[in-house]
């Protein structure tokens, strides 16, 4: 049965009933299926119940997808030495018409009698505490859904998550996570953490889109995993008013203080603040009388600066932006581009079948699967040799 899903996914079969009929009729899915002749094809009713069953409770398809990307390393496929991560928005199995509003309540009656993905929703619910700002919308029949606009009309939607390696375009790790930014995010790191665990696996480099430059992100990279962040950094500190901005100040490391242009001095008391940012603090008698006070602080009677407590892993993430290593990062990052649009339009997954959190886990890893044994398969089939041309 997990070879017919193989093949399904494959070739873009979306429909297990049709997969079943494929299957009975094709010889040579029969062969790789190791179903004879004569032997009847599993009816599609039992891929639903096994997969809600012994294939989830055993990670099936978390150790088929491991064993593939084993045997892609055992080739020589996988470096381990640079990483390129990205998500992209797959829509999910839920009418926009079937949702309300988040922050109105629901009564979801009995979660004994609800359906699977309520059941999954409830129970999440249950084990981490409410959001703060509730969901904008949320559906009735695939709650764990996100509802986003990304890209036109708003629909329900989960976020994949892929973590490739640069040597031949191999995906080590695959996570479903919301659509937001926060989660995809934590997807990475979840992702890194889980490659390090399994295979022993740490990259030298990271390269992902400015999502994942935020700074409590680099100060992982850099600090905790010591791993070189060839990612943009996420920055707005720069003022689009005409005042000076904070890279018009220098920072001095010693004396932890900035100086102005004019050569005065932004002290600070040290204390980290809840958004993990300290303050600077010029002194009132010297920003009163200044000639850039206009230009500095015009609104204020002194300039204040925040800084990050990660703005040491921001440098170097900002330094790593001249280096050829990070040009060439920009442009490896199109395999991961790649990979989903293959996604997308070769292998048809553009909209899950399955519901909940759990439903779009076990299809991307399918998907994933399938992806790395096309890549494995075009990377090691032998090149047949030119045939000579013949003169007429």
């Amino acid at each position: 049965m997990i070879r017919m899903l193989i093949i399904g996914y494959s070739f873009g079969i979306r429909s297990e009933r049709r997969l079943c009929e494929e299957v009975h009729l094709n010889l040579a899915y029969r062969w790789f299926c190791c179903v004879g002749l004569e032997n009847a094809v599993p009816d599609h009713s039992s891929f639903s119940k096994n997969r809600h069953g012994r294939f989830r409770e055993s990670e099936a398809f978390r150790h088929l997808f491991e064993t593939v990307l084993r045997r892609c390393m055992v080739e020589g496929l996988v470096r381990g030495e640079g990483f390129a991560t990205d998500a992209s928005i797959i829509k999910a199995d839920a009418q926009r018409q079937r949702g309300k509003p988040g922050d109105e309540a629901i009564d979801w009656g009995n979660p004994k009698e609800a359906t699977r993905p309520v059941r999954e929703y409830l129970a999440a619910l249950e084990e981490t505490n409410a959001p703060e700002t509730p969901p904008k919308a949320v559906s009735l029949t695939d709650p764990s859904a996100s509802w986003t606009a990304a890209g036109g009309p708003a629909f329900y939607a989960y976020s994949d998550n892929y973590l490739v390696d640069l040597q031949a375009g191999i995906i080590v790790d695959v996570e479903a996570s919301s659509v937001n930014k926060a989660a995809e995010v934590n997807a990475t790191r979840t992702m890194i953490d889980r490659v390090e665990e399994r295979f022993d696996m740490r990259p030298a480099r990271l390269v992902g889109d400015t999502n994942y430059g935020t700074a409590p992100m680099l100060g992982w990279l850099v600090g905790e995993k010591r791993i070189e962040p060839h990612v943009p950094v996420w920055d707005k500190s720069d003022r689009q008013d005409g005042t000076l901005s904070r890279s018009d100040f220098t920072f001095d490391p010693e004396r932890d203080r900035y100086e102005c242009p004019q050569g005065k001095h932004l002290t600070t008391t040290a204390r980290v603040h809840s958004d993990d940012m300290v303050r600077y603090r010029a002194s009132t008698y010297d920003c009163q009388d200044c000639a850039l006070k206009p230009k500095c602080c015009p609104n204020t009677p002194a300039r204040r600066i925040s800084r990050s407590v990660y703005e040491s892993a921001r440098d170097v993430a900002r330094d790593l932006e001249n280096t050829d290593r990070y040009r060439q990062s920009r442009k490896d990052r199109k395999k991961v581009e790649m990979l989903f649009a293959h996604l997308k339009r070769i292998l048809k997954l553009d909209r899950l079948r399955l519901r909940g959190l759990s439903g779009a886990q076990d299809e991307f890893l399918l998907a994933a699967t399938a992806q790395n044994l096309r890549r494995m398969a075009k990377w090691l089939t032998p090149v047949a040799p030119q045939a000579a041309l013949v003169p007429s």
